[in-house]
């Protein structure tokens, strides 16, 4: 399955239905008087969250979406059907924002969430609605009236409690991999991920966590550098930012800055999101020549952020570090941290 988290379409809400002109034809009712019936609702477009979507692949080819048209008035005062409503899934997490005021419209972020972008027409009037003391045979009506139509653009910011970010190769796929069910791509090349991973980590209790392993950040990311920059967006959903480094660079404060420069200047409260870090492939650190507890020690002045010494292929100092992020998870309230923009 393609990951598509970016969609530009139009939508079209339906036209309203035209009144009619009629008169009353009865046996025994001479001059029965006007008896057009006024055109029905045209339909509205509204986007609904679903839980079974994690894309925005449906919009890749399909760019227009119109909502059903009202029904003309009918004689005896009928009126006409309304047009049904285009009910629009999307994955939740999807911004909705107006193409040519870049204005946010909504935000869905939870399952069965709604939001109406465009407004069915008004039907038009019959002409028994025009019937008066002065007019007792109206021989007009008003047609319906056109339906909105807007051009939207469609972003997705996946829902993840904690993203695990980090310059390419430092093992955040195989981290996630190690931690939940997720099988993403694993090579020792970088900008292997080349689409966000989401797996989910069970707690002690039971219940379940979701992780995302964000594409490698270099530096410029923030500009649009690399691949990183394109899924920047994705962690700013998240509470908890699990900061991963290899252990086995030759600068490995080099590294810690890159990731913190380049979230400084993504803006969007990313560098001021709680964090953790872990110093990643310990087992492959010849640790008498290289003091990755003096590392460790140096980054936490740095940071003053828990630093944790980890190992995601021999899956060793992984439980003392997922403590500290459910520490910090159940410290924070539902909605501190977040900034839905």
């Amino acid at each position: 399955m393609q990951f598509i988290d970016q969609a530009v379409i139009e939508v079209e809400a339906g036209k309203g239905g035209d009144g009619i002109v009629a008169f009353r034809r009865e046996k025994y009712v001479p001059a029965g008087g006007p008896s057009g019936g006024n055109g029905g609702r045209g339909g509205s477009v509204i986007f609904q969250a679903v839980e079974n979507l994690q894309t925005l692949l449906d919009f890749r080819y399909n760019h227009l979406f119109k909502a059903e048209n009202g029904g003309r008035g009918g004689p005896n005062n009928r009126t006409g059907a309304s047009g049904k409503d285009l009910i629009i899934e999307v994955p939740c997490g999807t911004v909705i924002y107006d193409l040519e005021t870049e204005s946010i419209l909504g935000d869905l972020t939870a399952s069965g969430q709604t939001l109406k972008v465009a407004e069915g027409g008004k039907g038009g009037l019959g002409n028994q609605h025009f019937l008066s003391n002065r007019n007792r045979a109206p021989e007009y009506a008003l047609p319906g009236l056109e339906g909105e139509k807007k051009h939207l653009r469609l972003e997705l910011k996946l829902l993840a409690e904690v993203g695990i970010i980090g310059l390419p190769n430092a093992g955040k796929s195989t981290l996630i991999s190690s931690l939940s069910a997720a099988r993403p791509k694993i090579a020792d090349y970088p900008f292997t991920t080349l689409i966000p991973n989401l797996g989910v980590v069970r707690k002690p209790t039971g219940d379940g966590t979701v992780f995302a392993d964000i594409p490698g950040l270099i530096e410029g990311a923030s500009q649009g550098a690399g691949l990183g920059h394109d899924f920047l967006r994705h962690i700013e959903r998240t509470r908890v930012l699990l900061h991963l480094i290899d252990a086995t660079s030759e600068d490995i404060i080099g590294d810690f800055n890159t990731i913190q420069q380049e979230l400084q200047a993504y803006g969007r409260g990313l560098a001021a999101r709680p964090q953790i870090i872990a110093l990643n492939k310990i087992d492959a650190v010849d640790r008498e020549t290289v003091d990755l507890d003096a590392l460790a020690l140096q980054l936490n002045h740095l940071s003053l952020a828990p630093v944790f010494l980890v190992s995601a292929v021999a899956r060793t100092g992984l439980d003392p570090m997922l403590q500290e992020i459910w520490r910090i998870i159940d410290e924070l309230n539902p909605s501190e941290n977040l900034e839905f923009v």
